[in-house]
């Protein structure tokens, strides 16, 4: 590829995202599209709008930008919690250390690399991408000093920022658990396998179980109870009585009473719904469907204190491992209730099955990166198709189809990706939201390093050349060979997949059609639901840019600048969508850090292993020398990290929930949160309400940022929790 290619490439996804974001400042001004681009705000008012036309809200404006960049941390830290501050670190941490490796890369290596061999250069335009990269040096050159110079300073940095943010981030998980309200998760815990006896019921067994071995700090306990035909046909009510504004939820009585059809007289009965579970009764007892409800062997059993609830979800219970298991509750909102009635013996089968879906996804997937791949070489397409060559000499064609169709098919299957990673995740049998999704990232993570990074370089290079392959203790040096050679596949990547898609992410176009097809065919005026933010799918694609930005940060280091534009793009992006659409229903205080932390290790060791192999292939000895030394402080550099920081991110310090139980018994509140401790785990309750309006969010639309000039939108009260 030359750089015409890349240029036309470039200038496509600039347009698209110069047309995005124009239309994205006009969309977010109208009144019928608040739900879509405000869903956080308007979570918690419904103002009245203004629904004049108004010749500004017709016009593209920036001042969104302005906004969203003077937006202080401490602001989206209150608004959005631990879990999105953590999310824009990434791309801050991203934006810093590119910003030094492109600056080294550009002014120390690239020159280098453009003036390795002596050649006559082509005109700019004409120039092949390849002479940018280290496969244009000649071999036994003086000048890989300069490579191993720019790789060192870009991983020290990399670990001295790693560090800090490690720090910085472990200190606001511990600042949220010691400055948060009581948390019903802190008092809980949740036990399975719950051993069957014939002559008692489930929930008894419990009480009997922890008032003997754990009765002083037992307090009491909720069972999981699974529901057929019920459970289904109120969850079905429900949704009907929110559609019909029915719905009469009384939060202070713990009660949902709604209005339904009664029979042939046409009356309408309430149902009242008023879970006793906590006493031993299935609830739904007072309209006779109590046969439709069974005990699960699970429950969440209360304790007086966190640290005991903390030491009991820790311990090994029973003698039979199988049995009594515990673990710490998730926060109410947080518990993905289903996975709840999964026999604890079927875990590791749904595991395994889980794995062994998510590797045959992974080989199907080969088909289309094939594919892909074979777009990127116009000589096998001429053999492939010889009746396409005279439409290949088109310039604009050739260009087109090897700069810029490869990167969109590849895009369009990657769409595909998270919510299957994500449905494994639940047949995985997680059993919280938090959980689901942290699985469902891991997954999405692995696959887009093997598939978009590995597959693509291997069906590119190395596949061709199998037959070649001895052993695979040849694959680094063929690994070494192949990968310089990608970087023009990966720069098109970068500006599909990263500045198109940002720019889509902004406009939202699958809800902005859905909101209109309701409004407009369905003729519903309700405003759409807010989601939550999709973590599984956002961090392992800003986690796949870093780990293609370090591989090519002195390979090919051509790259850094259309990443540095991307993770700009990025910061506003997502920035604007925490603050503005995506509600907080469930918080895990940062736990997705530590993956991250992880793979940007692996990164830069995979990143340091390759350029030992590359520079042995050059016949640089010494500078190959010189990586062994970084291999081994990056390694060493890791494992300190892990033994200082993680333990804080996998379980609570003791001394912290100590000093929280004091202060509790000194306030003399501590009583009335256990009782209302009892109520905080009923499914049925919890389903009944909205999480959203529960949770500490953000305060209505501003009038700033809506770029509305309707009063009655901007005099809207904050609604306090």
């Amino acid at each position: 590829m030359n750089i015409s290619a890349l240029l036309t490439s470039a200038g496509i996804n600039s347009a698209v995202c110069l047309v995005f974001l124009s239309l994205y400042s006009i969309l977010r001004k109208q009144p019928s599209n608040f739900s879509v681009y405000f869903g956080r705000n308007l979570a918690q008012v419904n103002p009245t709008r203004d629904h004049h036309v108004r010749y500004q809200r017709f016009v593209p404006s920036p001042s969104w930008i302005v906004k969203t960049w003077q937006t202080p941390e401490a602001e989206i830290l209150v608004t959005a919690g631990v879990d999105a501050v953590v999310f824009l670190r990434i791309v801050v941490f991203s934006l810093r250390i590119f910003a030094v490796a492109a600056f080294v890369g550009i002014f120390l290596v690239l020159p280098v690399n453009y003036y390795g061999q002596e050649m006559h250069h082509k005109q700019f335009p004409r120039e092949s991408l390849d002479v940018f990269s280290i496969g244009n040096v000649k071999e036994g050159s003086q000048w890989f000093w300069a490579h191993c110079i720019a790789l060192y300073i870009t991983s020290l940095t990399a670990c001295f920022l790693l560090y800090f943010e490690y720090k910085s981030i472990a200190g606001m998980r511990l600042k949220h658990i010691r400055t948060s309200s009581p948390n019903p998760g802190h008092f809980s815990v949740l036990v399975r396998a719950i051993p069957w006896k014939p002559d008692e019921s489930y929930s008894n067994t419990v009480k009997k179980f922890f008032t003997k071995y754990l009765g002083s700090s037992y307090l009491d306990h909720q069972m999981v109870y699974r529901l057929g035909t019920t459970q289904k046909l109120m969850a079905e009510t429900e949704k009907v009585c929110k559609m019909l504004r029915f719905d009469n939820v009384d939060h202070g009585k713990n009660m949902v009473q709604c209005a339904l059809p009664a029979g042939p007289s046409g009356t309408s009965k309430i149902l009242s719904r008023e879970p006793e579970s906590i006493k031993g009764k299935p609830p739904f007892h007072d309209v006779g469907t109590a046969s439709n409800v069974k005990e699960d062997a699970a429950a969440f059993v209360f304790f007086k204190t966190r640290y005991a609830a903390d030491v009991a979800a820790k311990v090994l219970l029973s003698t039979n491992p199988m049995s009594w298991v515990t673990s710490n509750a998730p926060e109410p909102h947080d518990v993905y209730w289903r996975n709840l009635s999964i026999p604890y013996r079927l875990l590791w089968l749904r595991k395994i099955a889980s794995l062994v879906a998510a590797i045959v996804f992974v080989f199907l997937f080969l088909i289309p990166v094939t594919f892909v791949q074979g777009l990127t070489q116009l000589d096998h397409l001429h053999h492939t198709f010889p009746f396409l060559r005279g439409l290949f000499k088109k310039k604009y064609m050739s260009q087109l189809i090897t700069g810029y169709l490869p990167s969109v098919i590849l895009l369009l299957f990657l769409y595909t990706v998270p919510p299957t990673m994500m449905l494994l995740a639940v047949i995985e049998g997680c059993i919280s939201r938090t959980g689901r999704k942290k699985s469902a990232c891991r997954k999405v993570l692995y696959f887009l390093i093997w598939n978009v990074f590995f597959v693509n370089v291997l069906s590119g290079s190395v596949i061709s050349q199998i037959d070649t392959l001895s052993s695979l203790k040849e694959m680094p040096t063929q690994l070494a060979r192949a990968i310089p050679s990608q970087a023009t596949f990966f720069m098109t990547y970068i500006l599909t997949s990263g500045w198109a898609s940002l720019s889509s992410e902004l406009m939202q176009p699958m809800l902005l059609i859905w909101n209109v097809f309701r409004r407009g065919i369905l003729r519903r005026k309700d405003d759409l639901c807010a989601a939550s933010f999709p973590y599984h799918a956002e961090v392992p694609k800003l986690l796949l840019f870093g780990f293609i930005g370090f591989t090519f940060s002195v390979l090919a280091p051509l790259i850094l600048p259309l990443l540095l534009v991307y993770f700009f793009l990025g910061y506003l992006v997502y920035r604007n969508q925490i603050l503005n659409v995506y509600t907080t229903k469930y918080e895990s205080g940062g736990q997705l850090w530590p993956t991250v932390h992880n793979t940007t290790v692996f990164s830069l060791v995979f990143t340091q292993i390759i350029s030992l192999y590359v520079f042995g292939l050059k016949k640089s000895k010494t500078a190959g020398a010189f990586m062994i030394p970084l291999i081994i402080f990056t390694l060493l550099f890791n494992e300190y990290c892990r033994k200082r920081f993680h333990p804080i991110f996998k379980s609570t310090p003791a001394e912290l929930l100590i000093e929280m139980d004091l202060e509790d018994e000194q306030s003399g509140k501590i009583e009335e949160f256990h009782q209302n401790l009892e109520m905080a785990y009923c499914q049925f309750t919890l389903k009944s309400q909205d999480p959203v309006k529960s949770a500490h969010l953000s305060p209505p639309v501003p009038s700033e940022y809506l770029e509305d000039p309707s009063p009655a939108l901007a005099q809207q009260n904050p609604t306090k929790n």
